[in-house]
């Protein structure tokens, strides 16, 4: 979504964070490990990925920097849902610039249902960088899980000059299923 009224996300670090969040909700936002691998264990297998939107995008500003690309650069986009028991659990939006991504040979249009976050995972190339947490702004969720004051995190996996930058929103149906009070 492009729609310059909407403010970007205001990102922040761990040390940012306000010390009356939940510590449950600290740490989902702040684990290191696959989110993917994490949520499957959760839903015992019944795990799925459902892609919403693949394709080439202007990315947001707040991207672009994450990035290291001018603003208003063009990078593959993907969105999807992270299901668990058919449930959407958590909704995902991953981004690279164009450039860096057609020089490196990574081909994210092929992953279809496979879960991006197990590829980056599964290959010891990829270095993580911090993990950043917003409250994620409404207008930029799929209206079907639009909400206000949902967490989200990001965190930009890097190999050579490829950035990936991941973005994952936990939606409520997750924390009802991890039995955790998110707000």
């Amino acid at each position: 979504m492009s729609d310059l009224s909407v403010p970007l996300p205001n990102w922040l670090n761990e040390d940012q964070l306000p010390a009356n969040v939940e510590p449950a909700v600290h740490d989902w936002l702040f684990d290191q490990g696959s989110l993917t691998r994490r949520l499957t264990a959760l839903a015992e297998g019944a795990f799925s990925v459902e892609p919403l939107l693949e394709g080439w995008q202007v990315l947001r500003n707040d991207e672009c920097t994450a990035l290291g690309v001018p603003s208003h650069s063009q990078g593959w986009v993907r969105e999807v849902y992270l299901r668990g028991h058919g449930q959407p659990w958590v909704f995902a939006r991953s981004v690279a610039a164009r450039s860096a991504l057609e020089a490196s040979g990574f081909d994210l249009a092929q992953l279809g249902r496979r879960s991006l976050g197990e590829l980056l995972f599964s290959d010891s190339a990829f270095r993580r960088d911090v993990i950043e947490v917003c409250l994620y702004p409404a207008p930029f969720l799929p209206l079907e899980v639009r909400r206000v004051l949902l967490w989200g995190r990001r965190s930009c996996f890097r190999r050579d000059r490829l950035g990936v930058l991941v973005a994952e929103v936990f939606l409520p149906r997750l924390w009802r299923a991890a039995g955790v009070e998110a707000v």
